[in-house]
């Protein structure tokens, strides 16, 4: 079974309410088993014209393990957390 790994862009438009979200986001991937690969570390751009803010990189043991993440009753309350205090591009990768 492939892995799978949920990919964000996040521009944090209100730096204080967004650590709400970054609690409850941080016990949905406990409870859910996410490996965190990124969290926010430095971007450099080297092609295209992609403009990153912060970058979030999660690695779940399949597509349905990031599923069940991201409709979890937990995920969906960083998500409440959340409102007001980012935007948010996300997806959801099958890796090999």
């Amino acid at each position: 079974m492939p892995s799978a790994y949920i990919l964000a862009n996040i521009d944090v438009t209100d730096p204080q309410q967004y650590e709400e979200y970054k609690k409850y986001s941080t016990l949905a991937m406990q409870a859910h088993g996410a490996e965190v690969c990124v969290r926010g570390g430095a971007v450099k751009v080297l092609e295209g014209d992609w403009s990153p803010r912060r970058v979030v990189l999660l690695k779940f043991p399949s597509v349905e393990k990031a599923q069940a993440f991201y409709d979890s009753t937990e995920y969906g309350r960083a998500k409440k957390a959340r409102e007001g205090a980012a935007v948010m591009r996300m997806v959801l990768i099958e890796g090999v």
